[in-house]
């Protein structure tokens, strides 16, 4: 059994550190608000009361923090990760962030005597307990190999190795993009049939057992017909992840005009105070604009 650490305990960090512990493993937790992760150290957690003391007391370490300044945030600093250190540990960080800022964290750490891996996941709360998550992972090849196995409790779907540091990150970029263009397809399909007489419910059933029907699709479509009570993944994170594609893009000389206009949508559920709902309240803007109006009103996330 491994000795490891876990910074950042939102609904997908809590969620990794209670299968790890059910696991049989040790883990040192830390979160910026302690109370929401009392219930973990009743489980049997360690608290820690910085990344640092997380990163001394750990043999590998793990973090899945909101963006890139927040993994700024736990990693510099006299409390920071960087700072507890030492020859042999390894840092696995999950969160979606920009690759240079990934990056340059990874040259810290290695400079300490450790090493770094970016290893994003591609899923949500629902396939993480369904154990279908599946793991991207960016760094040296012999360090991956250390902890495959380990990531391969967390994602059993699928871990895979992509290339240098900052290269799951695009990857992770690339497939959330996706997500959220998927979503207003989707709507539109909905609203169109909907308009067009048929009802609400029988078009998201018809559309999510189609040939359209991504695992994606599947899980949040009906979001259309009653959002979840807590957020899965909200409008802010959706944007983040939307201009973090379209910088990179801009980088690589890659045009994303369905990320572009997806994201604009975004920018109309922030207008529409809606922020802080799932992102596949989209559908709610694009109802409204049709004007078809919401039938139903969506739940806050916690």
């Amino acid at each position: 059994m491994a000795n490891l650490g876990y910074i950042g305990l939102g609904v997908m960090g809590s969620e990794m550190v209670k299968q790890l512990l059910e696991g049989g493993h040790t883990v040192t937790g830390y979160n910026r608000t302690k109370s929401k992760a009392q219930w973990l150290i009743d489980k049997g957690m360690t608290w820690a009361d910085s990344p640092r003391a997380v990163a001394q007391a750990s043999d590998v370490i793990f973090s899945m923090v909101s963006n890139s300044g927040a993994l700024e945030e736990i990693a510099y600093g006299p409390n920071g990760v960087v700072a507890g250190i030492a020859p042999g540990k390894i840092y696995i960080d999950m969160s979606t962030v920009g690759p240079a800022a990934s990056r340059a964290v990874a040259a810290k750490v290695r400079e300490k005597g450790g090493d770094m891996l970016d290893a994003p996941v591609s899923g949500s709360i629902a396939t993480l307990q369904q154990r279908k998550l599946s793991i991207m992972v960016a760094g040296r090849r012999e360090t991956f190999e250390r902890v495959k196995a380990l990531l391969s409790e967390i994602g059993p779907t699928k871990v895979t190795h992509v290339g240098d540091n900052g290269l799951a990150l695009v990857m992770k970029i690339a497939t959330n993009l996706s997500l959220a263009v998927q979503m207003l397809a989707f709507s539109e399909g909905v609203l169109l049939a909907e308009k067009s007489g048929i009802p609400r419910e029988v078009a998201v059933d018809v559309l999510t057992h189609s040939v359209i029907a991504s695992p994606m699709v599947q899980y949040r479509g009906p979001f259309v017909l009653k959002m979840p009570e807590e957020a899965w993944f909200n409008v802010n994170m959706m944007q983040k992840d939307m201009l973090l594609a379209l910088e990179l893009g801009r980088q690589v000389d890659v045009p994303l005009p369905t990320t572009a206009a997806t994201n604009e949508m975004l920018t109309a559920a922030r207008g529409m105070g809606l922020v802080e709902y799932d992102f596949a309240i989209i559908f709610r803007v694009l109802a409204q604009m049709a004007g078809l109006g919401d039938r139903q009103v969506p739940a806050k996330t916690a």
